[in-house]
């Protein structure tokens, strides 16, 4: 009897650990992000409601190698997108130190892009985003700086990648009025749609970002 009874707890024991060691290694598919899930202030009107089927909207612009470069390239890539400008001072310089840690963790990798988008294009020509991607160690086959015209650059950040903050947004009316500044970094996945949101400034959330960006490259 007793060997039974020690039997069926080894038994249970076994069981347990089981459940315990396959649980703690389900993880949960990341999230896809529709403008219901962002701060109604980030989103244009029209948009607010939309629950489902959010992908990032087509575009093309001009890279620091002088190439055109766009949605088309990106096409079943995963890629990170981000927000700056070249004399920023602030926020930029810690973003983009990050970012060469992300592109560190996926060099070579063709399946990963960084897409690194000017809010101050008149400042920012083909020369200025060159000299600032080769100050960063950028590699123009995988981390694209883009400019082009601001009303183009800006209507993408508020209907497709929602980066406009709320205090910003009270401007999106009047785009000669609107200047993007901020730290978020956004992932896409090759579906064109987004996957998460990460303080650009903070290495915990981008440690974050490099572990997601490699459940997507499993994924694909």
């Amino acid at each position: 009897m007793r060997v039974l009874l020690v039997a069926l707890i080894f038994v249970a024991g076994v069981i347990i650990a089981y459940f315990l060691t396959n649980s703690s290694g389900d993880e949960k598919p990341l999230k896809i992000y529709n403008p219901i899930d962002v701060e109604s202030e980030m989103v244009d009107e029209d948009l607010v409601r939309k629950g489902f089927g959010h992908t990032i909207q087509e575009f093309s612009f001009t890279d620091q190698t002088g190439k055109t470069y766009g949605s088309k390239d990106l096409k079943g890539k995963i890629y990170v997108g981000e927000y700056f400008f070249t004399t920023c001072g602030t926020i930029c310089p810690k973003m983009n130190a990050e970012m060469q840690r992300v592109q560190e963790a996926f060099k070579g990798n063709d399946q990963f892009k960084i897409v690194s988008f000017t809010v101050d294009p008149e400042t920012d020509t083909v020369a200025q985003m060159k000299n600032y991607a080769d100050g960063h160690g950028a590699d123009p086959n995988q981390w694209h700086f883009l400019t082009g015209e601001k009303k183009d650059l800006y209507q993408l950040a508020r209907r497709s990648f929602f980066v406009l903050k709320p205090a910003e947004a009270a401007n999106q009316g009047d785009v000669g009025s609107d200047f993007i500044h901020t730290n978020y970094f956004v992932l896409v996945d090759t579906k064109k749609r987004i996957r998460g949101y990460y303080d650009g400034t903070n290495p915990v959330e981008v440690d974050k970002l490099i572990g997601d960006i490699k459940k997507l490259l499993e994924e694909n």
